[in-house]
């Protein structure tokens, strides 16, 4: 099943189910009024919400609806937790070639991870707001997993099973202000404004052989103003698998229901297959010709992310986004 938040003017939204072909949808709020109740007692609800599925993909009822994805919010749109991975090491490899860093061998068996601002995610087609151009507005491509209550200590071997819902993540990064705050030690806050999700989370089976107990083996479509920045693979070249990355987070703590855990920017070893941030694609430029070409994002411009099926249709619906210039209260 594929579960959204409607905004309604309240800080959780309204939850619905949408349709397997996103055309149609279904207010939920008689089962459970926001996703996050349903994740809270998710064996409780979620019989009832794939019974509502069922039928909204069979014979929809007087109450369903065309949905607009202009009018959802993030699926959660306010988390109790948002821990974003770096689980393509080959990303972190070029970050630091571009920059002539070495790159220290625990990074291929130790996740990187930071721990993201939860409390005010942005729906799929709100604007990237920001004060200024100069800050290096750039969008990340990602896949994210929402969890059950998991365990503190859980093991790689059995953190997959607590995976209840995938989806997308534009991962928004000020590449301009991370360097001086990497300098403090203390790692990303300002550099990380509200991440944007897409329109849908599903249910694994939404996703057929495409997932196979780790990670999702389908190409991640990235778009810059209409031009393909990039496709790369989810599948390919992902050093640490989701069950991995929850592992790692829930080491020495629980994670609540509704716990978001990122891939980090999708990136494949092959270039042919493109990147999903400017950022790596301005570190290939500098490795091949000493300097970076390509600008990141201004205002205006518009980024789109999706992911496709094997006959062609989106499974989540895209984040499709515009940037905006932000204008902060006097």
């Amino acid at each position: 099943m594929k579960l959204g938040t409607l905004k309604d003017g309240t800080r959780d939204g309204s939850l619905v189910v949408v349709s397997r072909n996103l055309k149609m949808a279904q207010i939920a709020d008689d089962i459970a009024p926001t996703l996050q109740a349903a994740l809270d007692d998710w064996s409780f609800h979620a019989p009832r919400l794939r019974a509502l599925s069922d039928e909204l993909n069979a014979n929809p009822s007087p109450r369903a609806f065309e949905p607009d994805f202009a009018s959802f919010a993030a699926p959660l749109p306010r988390a109790f937790q948002w821990a974003d991975g770096s689980a393509y090491v080959n990303h972190v490899e070029l970050v630091r070639k571009a920059r002539g860093a070495k790159m220290p061998k625990s990074f291929w068996t130790d996740p990187l991870m930071y721990q993201g601002g939860s409390d005010a995610f942005i729906g799929p087609c709100d604007s990237i707001l920001a004060e200024s151009e100069d800050w290096g507005i750039d969008l990340e491509g990602e896949v994210a997993v929402i969890v059950d209550d998991v365990p503190s200590g859980v093991t790689a071997k059995n953190a997959g099973g607590h995976v209840m819902l995938v989806t997308l993540v534009n991962d928004v990064s000020l590449r301009n202000l991370i360097p001086k705050e990497l300098e403090k030690g203390f790692g990303f806050f300002q550099s990380k404004p509200s991440s944007a999700f897409a329109p849908v989370a599903v249910t694994l089976d939404e996703l057929g052989d495409a997932w196979d107990g780790g990670k999702l083996n389908l190409p991640l479509v990235v778009h810059v103003n209409g031009e393909l920045l990039g496709r790369p693979n989810a599948g390919v070249d992902m050093t640490f698998e989701f069950p991995k990355l929850i592992a790692h987070a829930a080491k020495t703590r629980p994670l609540g229901a509704g716990a978001i855990i990122g891939s980090g920017t999708v990136s494949n070893k092959n270039r042919d297959a493109g990147p999903a941030c400017i950022a790596e694609l301005r570190m290939i430029e500098t490795i091949e010709s000493g300097a970076a070409k390509t600008p990141y994002l201004r205002f205006g411009d518009r980024v789109r992310i999706e992911m496709l099926d094997g006959a062609g249709s989106s499974i989540f619906g895209a984040i499709d986004q515009q940037v905006a210039k932000y204008s902060a209260p006097k």
